[in-house]
């Protein structure tokens, strides 16, 4: 009776595995429509005009859920000003800018602190393919914009790096 059963399961789970391969080959997931400008950049903000301080940071930029092309989030994980904004694009040019976009950051450290809200304003911004050099010494994408901040008017900053493409040495 014993054999009869494991001769049984064994069956069962030869049958089970060739009809649970799937044979449709590898699939691919696509990407979103904000790929070329999305990823982990390392920046360096500074005042218009004046050069780099040298300390660089990490910012974020990635699809909405729109998943439209016409806007990505920016966000700069507390390091910079608390600001994370959806900003206008143009994919096909790899260009981004919007005035007054709003901004509401959480500093969830300290619960007892309201949100900062505040309005951005970003101009001029870039992403540029394969011509920028990283502090490690390799090639990768490079960014640039300018930025207002409505709790700072008439005070515009520059913030441009290099998107991080792995390299322990490019980290900061």
């Amino acid at each position: 009776m014993k054999n009869y059963i494991y001769k049984t399961l064994f069956s069962l789970s030869l049958i089970a595995t060739f009809f649970s391969c799937d044979s449709i080959g590898d699939p691919d997931a696509g990407g979103t429509s904000t790929e070329n400008m999305a990823g982990d950049w390392y920046v360096q903000m500074y005042t218009k005009g004046e050069e780099p301080s040298g300390a660089y940071t990490l910012i974020t930029t990635h699809n909405t859920s729109k998943n439209d092309g016409k806007e990505m989030w920016i966000d700069e994980h507390l390091h910079l000003w608390y600001f994370k904004v959806k900003s206008p694009v143009d994919v096909s040019s790899l260009t981004f800018s919007g005035a007054n976009l709003p901004s509401s950051v959480d500093d969830d450290d300290d619960a007892s602190t309201p949100p900062y809200e505040i309005t951005v304003t970003i101009t001029n911004g870039q992403i540029s393919l394969n011509d920028t050099e990283t502090s490690g010494g390799n090639i990768s994408n490079g960014i640039s914009f300018d930025i207002e901040f409505s709790d700072d008017p008439g005070n515009v900053y520059t913030v441009s790096g290099y998107k991080y493409i792995g390299f322990p040495e490019d980290q900061h």
